[in-house]
């Protein structure tokens, strides 16, 4: 990959970055057999696709053939790999102390290009139906409920929720797909730490709800410790803005001991105040803590400065959070780095 005169371009992974990764991947020859291509020479071809946001055919020469670099991030996004690396890598900070564990919660939208829509007409998501979480809500809304009232909705619309996110690894019916006003797009949820690196990445449809993911991200929220031990799955504090405001999700960290900076929405305060003493007290909310939300929105500018990120190419919902996966572990790579 070296040009004569310095480093190539297409370079992607320093040797420290590269050092870090590779002992995690899977061999390269296992068994009988022909081995795989060069690792580093693949994976530095997945990165400079979703950088560039090139289609896979055109994939420069020195990567290799296209057809070997998209089967093998095809194969690593379905079998886990790339969660098991990413994983290593934050547990590898936490044990030296690298992890602040006052995590932020936040989505993303990112158009989906002509290409990855493959979806055929008929099975294109209806803006007009809404999502299973909204339509659980217009009946709930119908029945009497209290408006954009979401503590009754979560009962009904997470399992729909929990029925497409269960699956990781399974391609979604939708394709994580869905339409609106700007047309078809996917979305980016992340969770991240204090300093904006993501700890779990999710993709849904574009038109979908925030709040009902939101449960799917803590639950795969698992760190592995030194030696034996369970994982550790219980931030300090968890920052969110107005549409996570569920009393289901305050009721759930304040049972586990976790604190919320969690803004309420004023119609939220307006039914509180209306019910009086009945509605209860308000919610505790740390202004100042709070102001920190910020680094999530940060790690989505870094995010989509791999434009295969920023627009969705790919077909498959597994391999765009491939990528997505991918782009998070190069900014875990980048820690060790930093470290004296």
């Amino acid at each position: 990959m070296g040009e004569a005169g310095g480093v190539s371009r297409k370079q992607l992974l320093s040797d420290e970055q590269w050092a870090l990764v590779e002992p995690l991947l899977p061999p390269q020859r296992s068994g009988r057999g022909r081995p795989m291509r060069d690792h580093r020479q693949v994976v530095e071809g997945v990165i400079y696709r979703y950088r560039c946001g090139i289609a896979w055919r055109d994939l420069p020469e020195e990567f290799g053939p296209w057809q070997t670099v998209w089967k093998r991030h095809r194969r690593f996004s379905g079998d886990g790999t790339w969660d098991l690396v990413h994983q290593a890598l934050v547990a590898k900070a936490d044990a030296v102390g690298a992890v602040d564990w006052v995590v932020s919660v936040d989505s993303t939208i990112n158009r989906a290009h002509q290409h990855a829509t493959n979806l055929p007409r008929g099975e294109r998501p209806d803006p007009a139906a809404g999502t299973a979480a909204e339509v659980t809500a217009e009946s709930i809304g119908s029945a009497g409920a209290q408006p954009n009232d979401k503590n009754q909705l979560l009962a009904g619309g997470l399992r729909a929720v929990d029925a497409q996110f269960q699956g990781l690894y399974d391609e979604p019916a939708d394709h994580a797909i869905g339409r609106s006003r700007g047309g078809l797009s996917s979305k980016i949820h992340a969770l991240v730490d204090h300093d904006g690196r993501p700890l779990v990445v999710l993709v849904g449809p574009g038109q979908a709800n925030d709040s009902p993911v939101f449960p799917q991200l803590m639950a795969r929220l698992k760190v592995a410790r030194p030696g034996r031990g369970r994982p550790r799955t219980r931030p300090t504090a968890v920052l969110a803005d107005k549409a996570y405001s569920a009393r289901a999700h305050r009721h759930a960290l304040r049972a586990r001991g976790i604190q919320t900076v969690i803004p309420e929405p004023s119609d939220q305060i307006r039914n509180r105040k209306r019910r009086g003493s009945a509605g209860g007290r308000p919610p505790a909310f740390d202004p100042v803590l709070y102001r920190d939300r910020n680094v999530v929105e940060r790690n989505f500018n870094t995010v989509k400065q791999w434009r295969g990120l920023a627009t969705r190419y790919d077909k498959l919902a597994i391999v765009y959070r491939g990528g997505a996966v991918l782009r998070a572990m190069t900014i875990w790579t980048r820690v060790f780095g930093d470290m004296p």
